[in-house]
Formats: structure tokens, C-alpha cells, sequence
């Protein structure tokens, strides 16, 4: 199969990203847009049922098309469950737009087509037929980071004869109900998981850093000042931070609540793990647990551009471009839901700074023919 450009994830980055190439000209036959998923809705159709859009950290309005035309009328919308809402916002964008999605098809290998044409990358996957190999003269990467869940390794962790689980393996709280549950990290997904398993449960809250909330409103102002940081630091070929590093945990009356009832009292990070708990070395204290729950965070999804060898030596990708979503020394390569653009707000203004970027590489590249097959 040949594209002139190929969009890897559909997410907000890879929808965002294929509204502004058709619309700045590119060929609906010469654009391939594939996603691992077997429907619309990229990550948020795998959150937790319990996580509504009252306490996600935005979502924003996809180009050209409001989030809420979706809701139903007289619907609170932000006691929508995430895993419905946008999904079902997702779909109804692909189908307004004409962005046809090719699913379930997973990328597991990138590398260089040797040029020409139509042929500079040549993309490895796997479709529901089976093997599926895509050349491309521009590629356009927006995996994003929910299939790469960090657990960091600490002692012991292979003897602890209870649960460990991932943000990514949680389904409610339910599920933990009357067990004594370590709840690790310090991101809004941790606060989030402790507030409900705190009701239902025994809960210890450890992170590595002292936690920062904030009064302030999650605005888009805020949002763009978060990216503007992290966008500092892959134009540096850093590894990328987290937006929530920067804006803190926004307050809001189901944080109120747990904090009032001492679930959101924090200890630092523990030094090991036993088989029935964990344990401080200094102090020689060890706590129970039957569950540990690793809100830890992700990874970005790249490892099928491991053949393109992006990284430099501190395991970050230099960035560059406007919006810094271009690979530097690679004008026909962008990551979008990487670094500046893994928030909802970062992808969307990445989208337009990517069609234009790309296209007019791909246009120098073939003598002016950058929107066409």
C-alpha cells in the first residue's frame, strides 16, 4: 500500500492532524490513517468507568467540530463517563470529516523505503488480515503513551505475594473494596483512583515528591503555559515532562471531600517492597498491604520507530519545527502526542503546524506536488 503521507494513531494528535492535511489540500486517496484500537475513542475508550469528564484535565474540541454537539440534550455532561464521551465525539468526528480509520491495524516496525516517491518510510503492521505493509512519503506518528505503563522497579517487588496493578488495569473501585490498597504516584490519575478507593477501603498514599495542588482553573492559558515548558525541553532533545508537573492537581469537590477525610495525607516514597507490604529502610517501618496500585504514568508509544534511531544518548528525540513536533534532520517526520502535543490542547494546535510543515517538505521534495498523489 502507498501513501503520500500515513497517520500511525488515531487519538486526538492523529485526528487533529488528518482534519488540517485534507484540508490544506492533501488527497483523500493519498492519505492512510491507521489506529491499533478496534474502534474510535484512541486511549480514553480503555479509562476506568468511573472517571467522568468532571475530572479529566480537559478535553478540547477537536478542529471544526464542538465536543458538545455529541451529549445528549439536558445531559450534565460532566457526569458523562470518559470511556463513552469521547469515543462516541471521536466516531462522529470521523465520519463528519471523511477521515476513514484503518482498525485494528498495530505498527510494530518503521524504517527508511529508500527514497523516492511515495517511498521514504515503510511502515510494518498488522491488520485484520494479517500482515500490512505501508510506504509513505511522509509519516505523520501519534501513538501516544497508553500502551507503555511505568512501573518503576523497586526491591522486592517480585515477592510481594499480593496484587500489583497499573492505572492501566484499574476498573473502579469496586474491585478493592475492604482491602488495604498502597496507592503510588502523585498525578491527577492517582488522586483520582485514591478518592474513590478511599471509601471502599484501607489506603496508604506514598509518592516520590511532595504533591502541588492548585486553586487555579485548568484554562487554556494555563494549558498553553504547561506546554510551552515541556516544549522547552525536547527542542533540547530532553525527554519530555508531564504537563501536570507543571499546572499542579486542580482542587475540586471530590478532592475537598477525601482531603477532609485524611485520604489525601501523603508519605514519601518507600524503599522496598516485602512480600506482604512495604517498608521504609531508614526507619525500619513496614505497612501492610494487600494491593499496590501503580499510578506511575507512561511511556510514549515509539518503540516501533526504533529503526529510524531518533533517540540521542539521554534516551530523548530533539525536536524542532514551529510547534517542535518535527523530528530534527527528518522534515517528513512528525510526533504529535509527544512532548508539547500529548495534551488535548498541544495536539490540537500541533495539528495545523504539522499539515503545513509536512506538506511543504513534501512539496519541495517533488518539485510542488506536496498535496497530491
Amino acid at each position: 500500500m502507498h501513501a503520500r503521507v500515513a497517520v500511525i494513531g488515531a487519538g486526538q494528535a492523529g485526528l487533529s492532524a488528518a482534519h488540517h492535511l485534507l484540508r490544506r489540500g492533501l488527497g483523500r486517496d493519498a492519505l492512510v490513517v491507521c489506529d491499533a484500537n478496534p474502534g474510535p475513542g484512541g486511549a480514553w475508550r480503555h479509562r476506568w468507568p468511573t472517571l467522568t469528564l468532571s475530572t479529566v484535565n480537559g478535553v478540547h474540541d477537536l478542529p471544526g467540530m464542538p465536543f458538545a454537539e455529541v451529549l445528549g440534550a439536558g445531559q450534565d455532561p460532566l457526569s458523562v463517563p470518559a470511556a463513552e464521551a469521547v469515543p462516541r465525539y471521536y466516531s462522529a468526528y470521523e465520519e463528519r470529516e471523511g477521515i476513514a480509520v484503518r482498525r485494528p491495524v498495530r505498527a510494530h516496525c518503521v524504517s527508511d523505503g529508500g527514497g523516492g516517491v511515495g517511498g521514504a518510510f515503510r511502515v510494518e503492521a498488522t491488520g485484520p488480515d494479517g500482515p500490512l505493509v505501508i510506504h509513505a512519503a511522509g509519516l505523520v506518528n501519534a501513538t501516544g503513551s497508553w500502551e507503555r505503563p511505568f512501573i518503576p522497579h523497586y526491591p522486592g517487588a517480585e515477592r510481594f505475594r499480593g496484587r500489583q496493578m497499573h492505572t492501566k488495569d484499574y476498573r473502579g473501585p469496586e474491585e478493592l473494596a475492604g482491602r488495604r490498597v498502597v496507592v503510588v504516584g502523585g498525578g491527577i490519575s492517582a488522586v483520582d483512583i485514591l478518592t474513590e478507593v478511599s471509601a471502599v477501603a484501607d489506603t496508604l498514599w506514598v509518592t516520590r515528591t511532595p504533591p502541588r495542588f492548585s486553586d487555579e482553573p485548568f484554562t487554556p492559558e494555563v494549558g498553553r503555559r504547561a506546554v510551552a515548558r515541556v516544549e522547552d525541553r525536547v527542542r533540547r532533545g530532553l525527554p519530555p515532562g508531564s504537563v501536570v508537573s507543571v499546572t499542579g492537581i486542580p482542587w475540586n469537590p471530590r478532592y475537598r471531600e477525601a482531603e477532609e477525610r485524611g485520604a489525601l495525607a501523603r508519605r514519601p516514597m518507600f524503599t522496598s517492597i516485602t512480600e506482604d507490604g512495604v517498608r521504609w529502610g531508614g526507619q525500619q517501618e513496614e505497612q501492610r498491604a494487600d494491593v499496590i496500585v501503580w499510578a506511575t504514568g507512561f511511556r510514549s508509544s515509539l518503540d516501533h520507530l526504533a529503526p529510524l534511531r531518533l533517540r540521542g544518548p539521554g534516551g530523548g528525540i530533539t525536536m524542532t519545527g514551529r510547534l517542535a513536533t518535527q523530528v530534527q534532520g527528518r522534515p517528513r517526520l512528525h510526533l504529535v502526542g509527544y512532548g508539547p502535543s500529548a495534551s488535548t490542547i498541544g495536539a490540537n494546535r500541533a495539528g495545523r503546524a504539522v499539515a503545513a510543515e509536512l506538506l511543504d517538505a513534501l512539496s519541495v521534495d517533488t518539485g510542488g506536488r506536496g498535496s497530491g498523489e
